[in-house]
């Protein structure tokens, strides 16, 4: 066996491994966990865009450095306020994907993974674009904890980002309902 395909095998058992984990801490997305686990064992590369039958992306929870608010970004593409992430583009570590993102996105500096273990899972449709068809996304989401700095950076990918007080999303009814999943596992 290659290098490369060990490490392939072995980022894929981390990952099977956290979805494991994720169901046992998680039992209300524990079939969530399991389809995303069928995902990983598909033959073509579910961590490529291009996979347009579905594929993974990672997304931050983005905390703020006490844990009362999180970085929204109101998304360019989507038209909603919605967490930081995006497509993994072949990268397996979708934990790092995550971080990845969520700098770039941001602009913060100083963000940390808060803990290596999944946060939520979310499978939900993209709709179609002038040259992509609709597709869905398997994104797995983890939380990042920011630095001491706060002072974002809009990137093209948002039209605006805002730090929102976690415990509003949380009760308002009229929230994402991912975000509003989120708010209140977070709380």
């Amino acid at each position: 066996m290659s290098e490369t395909t060990t490490t392939v095998a072995a980022l894929d058992d981390q990952l099977r491994q956290l979805l494991r984990d994720h169901a046992l801490r998680v039992p209300d997305q524990a079939g969530l966990a399991d389809e995303f686990s069928t995902l990983l064992d598909d033959p073509l590369n579910p961590f490529l865009r291009e996979r347009l039958s579905g594929h993974f992306t990672g997304s931050a929870w983005l905390v703020s450095a006490d844990g009362r608010r999180v970085l929204l970004t109101h998304h360019r593409k989507l038209a909603r306020w919605l967490q930081l992430g995006g497509h993994a583009d072949g990268d397996r570590d979708l934990a790092r994907v995550a971080l990845n993102e969520a700098e770039e996105e941001s602009g913060l500096d100083g963000l940390r993974l808060e803990h290596p273990a999944i946060f939520d899972l979310d499978k939900h449709w993209i709709p179609a674009r002038t040259d992509v068809p609709g597709h869905w996304h398997y994104d797995v989401r983890f939380v990042v904890r920011a630095g001491t700095s706060e002072a974002f950076v809009v990137s093209e990918e948002s039209l605006e980002l805002a730090w929102r007080d976690i415990a509003q999303i949380a009760a308002d009814p009229e929230a994402d309902p991912s975000l509003q999943r989120m708010a209140q596992r977070w709380r």
